[in-house]
C-alpha cells in the first residue's frame, strides 16, 4: 500500500511525535509513504476570508498527490475534511472547477479529481483491517483503561466525510481495542474539545476541555487517545494552563492513537516520542506490565 502523504500545519508545528509514531506503525504495517515536495496547507484557515484561494490551495495539493499517482494520506482530520470538500465542489460545479483550473494553469497544474485524500483512520480501518492491524501487535496492552477523544471533523460533514456513525461512532474504539487495551466509556464522550473557538473566546474553549477532563478523569482511564493533532495539542497542553487559571491537576497522559499503536508492536517510548508529549507520561508507562515496555 502506497499513499502520498501531506503533513497539514499543525502537526510539524507543534506535534511532531505524532508524524514520528505513524511512520513507524504504517511502516510496521506494510503502508508507504510518499513525500509531497512543496505541499502548502490546505486551505481551511483561509476559506472563511477567501473562499477561491482557499480552494485554489486545497487544489494545488490535490494535483501534487495526482503527480505522485497514490491517494493523499492525512493525520489531520480538518485537512481532510477541507481537501474532501474541494474535490467534491470541483466535481460538481463546473463552473468552479474552471475557474480553479484557470489558477492551477498559472502554475502549470491541472486538477483531473483522480485520488482520494484519506485520513489516518480511514485507511486502517478500511484498506490496512483491524486483523492485519491485531497480527503486527507483539505486546498487548491489556493492564491500561483508554478514553477514546474522536473530535468533530473526522465524521462531520457526515454527507461529505461519509465514515462511521457521527451520532455513535464505534472505529476509534475498535482501533484501541486492536492494541489489547480496553476503552472506557464518559459523559460527553463525542463532543468537542474547545480547540475551534480558542481564537474567538480562550475562556469558552478552555472551560470544554476542562470540562471533558473532568468526566474522563472520573472515568478513572489511565490516558486519552487522539486522532486529531488540534485535539491532541487542546488536552495536552493546555492541562498546565487549567492548573494554573483553577487549581486542577488532572494530569492525564494525551497520546497520539500512533504511540499506542506504536507501544503494542513493540516500539520504545523514546522511538514513538512519547518523551515530548507535556503531560508526563512516566506514570503511564509505568502501568504497562514489565514485558509491555521496555524504557
Amino acid at each position: 500500500m502506497k499513499y502520498s502523504y501531506f503533513p497539514g500545519c499543525v502537526t510539524p508545528l507543534r506535534e511532531n511525535c505524532y508524524e514520528l509514531s505513524a511512520r513507524k506503525v504504517l511502516a510496521k504495517l506494510g503502508v508507504e509513504l510518499v513525500e509531497l515536495q512543496g505541499a502548502s496547507c490546505c486551505g481551511y484557515f483561509l476559506d472563511s476570508v477567501d473562499h477561491l484561494s482557499a480552494s485554489a490551495l486545497a487544489a494545488r495539493n490535490l494535483c501534487l498527490s495526482e503527480e505522485s499517482g497514490t491517494d493523499m494520506l492525512t493525520l489531520c482530520p480538518t485537512c481532510t475534511g477541507f481537501l474532501t470538500r474541494t474535490k467534491k465542489e470541483l466535481s460538481e460545479n463546473s463552473g468552479f472547477n474552471s475557474k480553479i483550473n484557470e489558477v492551477m494553469a498559472k502554475v502549470n497544474k491541472k486538477v483531473k479529481l483522480s485520488i482520494n485524500p484519506k485520513h489516518l483512520t480511514r485507511v486502517l480501518i478500511e484498506d490496512v483491517g483491524l486483523e492485519k492491524i491485531k497480527q503486527t501487535v507483539t505486546r498487548p496492552l491489556s493492564n491500561i483503561k483508554i478514553a477514546p477523544h474522536y473530535g468533530c471533523h473526522i465524521m462531520r460533514p457526515s454527507d461529505e466525510i461519509k465514515f462511521d456513525n457521527p451520532e455513535n461512532p464505534k472505529l476509534l474504539d475498535a482501533l484501541i481495542e486492536t492494541t489489547g487495551a480496553k476503552t472506557v466509556q464518559y459523559l460527553d464522550k463525542f463532543q468537542c474539545c474547545g480547540a475551534p473557538v480558542m481564537g474567538v473566546d480562550a475562556k469558552m474553549s478552555l472551560d470544554i476541555a476542562r470540562s471533558k477532563l473532568q468526566n474522563i478523569k472520573e472515568s478513572e482511564a489511565d490516558a486519552i487517545v487522539t486522532i486529531c493533532p488540534f485535539c491532541h495539542t487542546q488536552f495536552d497542553l493546555n492541562q498546565s494552563k487549567l492548573k494554573e487559571e483553577y487549581g486542577d491537576n488532572f494530569n492525564i497522559p494525551v497520546l497520539h492513537f500512533t504511540q499506542l499503536l506504536g507501544l503494542a508492536q513493540g516500539f520504545k517510548p523514546e522511538e514513538l516520542g512519547l518523551f515530548e508529549n507535556r503531560v508526563l507520561v512516566d506514570g503511564f508507562l509505568a502501568k504497562l506490565k514489565p514485558q509491555e515496555v521496555q524504557a
